[in-house]
């Protein structure tokens, strides 16, 4: 048995094929995670839940600042039980084999890197389940630093925290106890954050009131989805605005290839559309090829 397993994270994520950074993680390109900073955490739910995995976001949780900042960085995942003596020694064996220093929590905070979001489940432990404080904030806006922390459970020195510069933490409840009588049970495998399923190099968005997780090997196609979400929108509300369109046609999952050849050429003829002019957009073409014209489609 290893924590923080090279083989393992990668035996859990075999749909990744890009670069992989040494502890195994999908290292998803930063171009992808700035892209995502100007879109809608509904543009970027879509493509994954059409695709079946409805299982990615939690929204039973507070922000640490609710000001419009968003949370955007690869999973560094870590799941906790209750403390129990035999366990405990196990694991502290195991840490001291692995070189880790220090508590549980700690050892997570401890691997980070630039662009990396702590993912820890608490088993929803608040009182002496604080997993970050002042000090251990701190510690993660300096080792990532534009990241932050998802935490199914408590965090404590609530005022420090919200002094720390660029930096974002969603939790479930605060308390002034110290972190006590826990126990790591998985360091960089599958982690559950309420409804949601975790894996390491996930990408984490946190915005609009809750946190999604996005499986790494969907992200490229997840953000040209969100662009193309986007696009139709803006093109959508102009032409509601004409009269040429009514909001049931644009609401339609599959659009037909007349409204599909208004937008490319909107896209390619109006400034507005200027940052969109490199999409694919044959695929929607092939869906409106197959799709009934004359049918209702749900929208999403």
């Amino acid at each position: 048995m290893k924590l923080n397993c090279r083989e393992d994270i990668i035996a859990l994520t075999p749909q990744w094929k890009g670069e992989r950074f040494p502890d195994g993680r999908p290292r998803v390109p930063d171009r992808y995670l700035e892209a995502m900073r100007t879109m809608t955490l509904e543009e970027l739910w879509k493509p994954i839940f059409v695709q079946g995995y409805e299982s990615q976001f939690e929204g039973d949780l507070f922000a640490l600042h609710d000001d419009g900042r968003k949370l955007i960085g690869r999973a560094v995942t870590a799941s906790f039980v209750p403390a129990r003596p035999d366990l405990c020694g196990v694991m502290r064996a195991l840490g001291d084999e692995q070189g880790l220093k220090g508590n549980f929590n700690q050892w997570v905070i401890d691997s980070l890197v630039e662009g990396d979001v702590v993912v820890a489940d608490m088993y929803d432990k608040i009182f002496k389940g604080t997993f970050v404080g002042g000090n251990l904030t701190t510690a993660i806006r300096t080792r990532t630093k534009t990241g932050g922390a998802v935490i199914w459970g408590g965090v404590r020195d609530l005022e420090q925290m919200k002094g720390i510069p660029d930096i974002q933490v969603y939790y479930r409840g605060v308390d002034p106890t110290p972190i006590r009588d826990f126990v790591m049970k998985d360091f960089n495998t599958i982690a559950r954050i309420g409804k949601a399923t975790v894996l390491p190099g996930d990408i984490v968005y946190g915005a609009g009131g809750g946190v999604l997780f996005i499986p790494a090997h969907l992200v490229p196609e997840v953000v040209d989805g969100a662009a193309k979400s986007h696009v139709k929108d803006d093109f959508g509300f102009e032409m509601i605005g004409q009269g040429k369109f009514t909001t049931a046609q644009i609401d339609r999952a599959v659009w037909t290839e007349d409204m599909l050849d208004l937008l490319t050429e909107w896209i390619r003829t109006d400034p507005k559309g200027e940052p969109y002019r490199a999409l694919d957009w044959s695929p929607e073409y092939r869906q409106a090829k197959e799709a009934d014209p004359n049918a209702s489609a749900p929208a999403l």
